[in-house]
């Protein structure tokens, strides 16, 4: 069964940021770009280093020990290291909060 795990109110959750969290043992990352809100799994594929840690820029995250690239969005390797797209966490906006699926 699919559960929706509550994560941040909208209103508390500032464009530009993002929120980690643990699910079911994996730690999962969710983020706040202009356009609305994503979810990854929160370990570079490539080393398994926390990918929360490093930096934004627009709807990409870098990886902060090898610099892989990783699209927000779709989880796609953009710059390698990395050979292996990060799995995507589904994220939605329910009644003003954020929420991610437990699957």
């Amino acid at each position: 069964m699919n559960e929706w795990v509550d994560v941040l109110p909208v209103a508390e959750f500032a464009s530009g940021t993002w929120q980690t969290l643990m699910l079911e043992g994996q730690a999962v990352v969710v983020f706040h770009l202009d356009d609305g809100f994503y979810g990854l799994e929160d370990c570079c594929t490539h080393d398994g280093s926390d990918l929360s840690s490093g930096d934004v820029e627009g709807s990409d995250i870098i990886c902060p020990l090898h610099g892989a690239r990783f699209d927000i969005k779709t989880g796609a390797v953009l710059v390698p290291p990395a050979e292996e797209d990060v799995k995507v966490v589904a994220v939605r906006v329910d009644h003003g909060m954020v929420q991610v699926r437990r699957s």
